[in-house]
């Protein structure tokens, strides 16, 4: 029966500390993309799993948006995400997206260049490290390697 008892208290204290990590993220983000592209709504399903109401636009000029966020050039992707007071460049794994605002750093935001397969709203397995950027004003310095 203690037994019992213990693993309940350490599923609860588990399921907590799941929550927690998501609690952490804004309850809103809009996603900036092209309208004939699937992968970016997969995205955004993603996020709205963690909790996250998205808002997708997709009749913007995508350029602008980007060079408005302090994407670096070259290292773009196919959508790009205003959450809180950080923008997301592209297919950024969501242990990512959540190490961000836990770490909350005085950055305009993260990204992932390109649209590699295995991360969220890309089907496939993982066939390369994911390499997650920092930028501020079009500069990018590592953020995490996935």
């Amino acid at each position: 029966m203690k037994r019992h008892a213990t693993a309940l208290l350490v599923s609860g204290a588990l399921m907590f500390g799941a929550a927690t990590a998501h609690a952490s993220l804004p309850d809103e983000a809009t996603l900036y993309k092209n309208p004939q592209c699937g992968c970016c709504d997969e995205y955004a399903r993603h996020l709205e799993e963690l909790g996250v109401d998205v808002t997708i636009i997709d009749d913007v000029e995508l350029g602008d948006i980007k060079q408005q966020a302090g994407v670096p050039y070259g290292m773009g992707s196919c959508h790009t995400i205003e959450i809180g007071n950080y923008w997301i460049e592209g297919h950024v794994p969501m242990e990512a997206v959540e190490a961000l605002f836990e770490q909350q750093p005085d950055v305009d935001g993260i990204g992932l260049a390109g649209m590699p397969i295995g991360t969220p709203g890309m089907p496939g397995p993982q066939s390369e490290p994911y390499n997650v950027y920092l930028f501020s004003d079009q500069d990018a310095q590592p953020f995490m390697t996935l």
